[in-house]
């Protein structure tokens, strides 16, 4: 029986062990064996850290947040491609994850991830190993594939969130900013705003004139209305991001951007808006996955262990179009899926009257 490693690394994810159980399950019954890797990349690496996974394994964990195998977003096998820069991992690095593996007798592996541990696995294949890609974010901005497991939980989060800042901004005839994970995309952003009801969204792909904004809830404040406006963390004020921070390993850090756009209110409008920020943060990310991303993490772990089987390596599992089928790993980072002026979400709310820029 071939044995396949799978890995998950990056942030943690809603539906990543509905992905893990669905590639074991399948792939027993197609004849393999597998270990998980813990802590991302770094399991692979010296001194190793793995354990067995079969179906006793694997039972019943498909409606648990986070992922089993715990996770990582840093370390020696770093490799974040698109919006945060691209760097070559040491080939000393590569070889000793190649050596590794062979060591305890792995065929290859499943990488679960986003652009940075997709760009990590593309690297190792190009070395030899036998990788087949699961992408994996909550912002939803993979270019090669129309959604990601995650998304529609963490999105649910923030409506949930919103149906109770709704009541307290009324009773209080406030303007209350609520601000939700989406550093370069505003997915997460757009599609609870819509949902929820939100007065304004403010989302990184446009930027937006602060007297605008503040016309725009002057005017709701006349006609006796509270206002709830959803940012997302890298909405740009004044053409800037806020609290941007470049770390070695070449992540940008971004964060306090609800608390610096109600300062601003206050600085264009003194004493004119009573208001309150609000940062979800990573209530984002965890908790049990919704319907949606249990049924399409699902298909993602069948598909992956099923091209694997077919020997499609160096090839991402991708879902477009109700369908899944396979893109290269090359053609998977490195670039980022944004939101546009017509995308359906946007038309939306632009036809709703919500302030977006």
């Amino acid at each position: 029986m071939k044995k396949v490693g799978i890995l998950n690394s990056g942030g943690d994810c809603s539906g990543l062990n509905a992905v893990i159980a669905s590639i074991v399950k399948t792939g027993t019954d197609l004849g393999y064996q597998f270990v998980g890797f813990e802590k991302g990349w770094e399991g692979v690496l010296s001194p190793m850290m793995y354990r067995p996974l079969g179906r006793p394994e694997v039972r019943g964990i498909s409606y648990l947040g986070g992922t089993i195998l715990g996770t990582v977003n840093k370390g020696r096998f770093g490799a974040k491609a698109a919006e945060g820069g691209g760097r070559r991992i040491p080939d000393a690095v590569l070889q000793e994850a190649k050596q590794n593996l062979q060591a305890i007798g792995v065929d290859g592996l499943i990488v679960i991830g986003g652009d940075g541990t997709l760009a990590g696995a593309e690297q190792l294949c190009q070395m030899g190993v036998k990788i087949v890609g699961v992408p994996k974010t909550i912002d939803n901005d993979l270019s090669a594939t129309d959604r990601t497991f995650g998304f529609s939980t963490a999105a649910q989060v923030v409506v949930d969130a919103l149906d109770r800042i709704h009541t307290t901004a009324s009773s209080h005839g406030r303007v209350i900013l609520v601000e939700t994970m989406g550093r370069h995309t505003g997915w997460i952003a757009l599609r609870a705003g819509l949902a929820g009801g939100a007065h304004a969204i403010l989302l990184p792909e446009f930027e937006f004139e602060l007297a605008k904004l503040v016309e725009y809830l002057r005017r709701r404040q006349r006609q006796g209305k509270a206002s709830v406006v959803v940012v997302a963390e890298g909405a740009k004020v004044g053409g800037a991001s806020v609290a941007e921070v470049l770390t070695a390993e070449q992540e940008v850090h971004l964060g306090g951007v609800s608390g610096y756009l109600m300062r601003q209110l206050e600085m264009a409008a003194p004493g004119e808006f009573e208001m309150r920020n609000t940062v979800l943060g990573h209530v984002q990310r965890g908790g049990t996955p919704n319907s949606a991303d249990r049924v399409i993490a699902k298909s993602y772990g069948c598909e992956a262990i099923k091209a694997y089987h077919r020997g499609e390596f160096g090839k991402v599992v991708v879902y477009n179009h109700l369908h899944m089928s396979l893109e290269p790993l090359d053609a998977c980072v490195g670039s980022l899926k944004r939101v546009t002026c017509d995308t359906m979400e946007y038309v939306t709310a632009q036809d709703l009257g919500i302030f977006m820029h």
